[in-house]
């Protein structure tokens, strides 16, 4: 190893962020870096930062406080601190630099910099770079799932969200690009295969002129692995075509993460969503027409400026009407760059959480109902973790992505990690299922 520091990366944030973490490893491990789990141990900590809200930034805040105390010399990367960088100079003197969203792949030379006794400041104040299948990557999440970047940054502007000042324009990566690391990860082992980007089912727009995701799912239907699951698929984009390629390709799950954020068409206006007014009750039906065995989940904010008790009832109706798989709901989070921030009739923090309740009320039996027709059936379950104590195994069948808003699977019997393997469901809750392996 010679004399060269050692690095451990705590990370904050989505698995977007996970991506760049993971890629600012393996360029770290790649230059000879010892990479280490321990903080405590490291000489340097990166700390990979989300700003997306207020929760997320006081996290952030308070990871980076807790590493100054314990006098770490800190490198900030991500979000924050793009957002936030002069701030974190001024206020952090233990941090030896910050790097933007749009730099993370010159992690060494940063490095390599401080390690000179430089105070660096590396920030595109547009980040352009998006890393592609040649770029070093230590993967963090668990053996049989991996993330799949086919793009980053986003063109819409939606009121409530910070991602594009963040971020950057989209900007997607070649179809061959893709399928070439799908190739390399099939090859690990990888079973489960997730593809991100601020909005899916815009892949390939600023490449091509028009979107590709049809295509590009076509492709990868070649690569052999069990499991492709796709997140952010904007409603007006699951067009015939895209409906046809998730029909046709075994391995594409019918697993739709739908970002509806509300269901009335003012308060999609007043949010600038895209296509407002047409996420309606007929584009949900035409979806379930199409894909009848899909999986629907979505998310939805409450306490929007200027949502009267109207519009919430309106929203409702639509969660009790559609019976969503997995719904999360978030309040309301005022944004200081974001034009919603200024808006009007913002509403209570008291009267957001009675409306976050009272939608997860509603969510809840149509959640567990969900769940309770899985009993009894034999499903695909892609074994994740093991309690030690119990021998429990945990796992996923492909009605529930590797996030907090979906549940999991419990599993008795024996199966390998990082395995898929059949499984009869014995029992569910409202989040959960539980059943036993199969024994052929």
């Amino acid at each position: 190893m010679g004399d060269k520091p050692t690095i451990a990366i705590s990370h904050l944030g989505c698995e977007k962020n996970r991506i760049d973490t993971e890629h600012m490893l393996g360029l770290l491990v790649e230059a000879g870096y010892g990479v280490d789990t321990n903080e405590e141990l490291a000489d340097y900590v990166i700390v990979n930062t989300c700003s997306f809200i207020e929760a997320a930034r006081e996290e952030s805040v308070k990871t980076l406080v807790e590493l100054a105390e314990a006098n770490k010399k800190i490198v900030i990367t991500g979000c924050m601190a793009q957002h936030f960088q002069e701030q974190l100079m001024e206020e952090l003197p233990e941090a030896v630099a910050v790097v933007g969203t749009g730099d993370y792949h010159k992690i060494v030379n940063v490095i390599e910099r401080v390690e000179a006794g430089e105070r660096v400041k590396q920030i595109s104040a547009q980040p352009t770079y998006i890393a592609d299948e040649t770029t070093p990557r230590y993967r963090t999440t668990t053996e049989g799932v991996a993330y799949l970047r086919v793009a980053e940054g986003c063109d819409y502007r939606c009121a409530f969200c910070i991602i594009p000042h963040l971020r950057g324009n989209q900007r997607s990566r070649t179809i061959e690009s893709i399928v070439a690391e799908a190739e390399q990860l099939a090859s690990q082992g990888v079973q489960e295969i997730i593809l991100i980007s601020q909005i899916t089912t815009n892949y390939g727009l600023d490449i091509y002129g028009q979107p590709k995701l049809a295509e590009l799912l076509r492709a990868l239907s070649k690569v052999d692995v069990p499991w492709i699951r796709m997140h952010y698929a904007y409603p007006t984009g699951l067009t015939p075509d895209v409906i046809a390629a998730i029909q046709e390709t075994p391995n594409v799950l019918p697993y739709l993460d739908l970002p509806l954020q509300h269901s009335h068409p003012d308060i999609l206006r007043a949010m600038n969503r895209p296509w407002q007014g047409r996420v309606n009750d007929s584009i949900i039906e035409r979806i379930k027409q199409a894909l009848p065995t899909a999986v629907l989940r979505t998310t939805f904010i409450v306490g929007f400026p200027g949502e009267t008790s109207e519009h919430f009832e309106h929203l409702l109706q639509f969660v009790q009407r559609h019976e969503f798989d997995h719904v999360g709901v978030f309040t309301f989070s005022p944004e200081a760059e974001t034009p919603a921030y200024k808006l009007p009739n913002q509403l209570p923090q008291k009267v957001m959480d009675e409306r976050w309740h009272r939608l997860m009320a509603i969510q809840e039996p149509i959640s567990r109902k969900k769940n309770q027709q899985e009993v009894g059936k034999i499903t695909d379950v892609l074994i994740e973790q093991e309690n030690p104590e119990t021998g429990i195994l945990i796992g996923r069948s492909s009605r529930f992505a590797p996030e907090e808003v979906d549940g999991q699977v419990y599993v008795t019997g024996e199966a390998k990690l990082g395995t898929i393997v059949s499984v009869e469901i014995q029992s569910a809750d409202t989040y959960d299922l539980y059943g036993q392996v199969l024994n052929n």
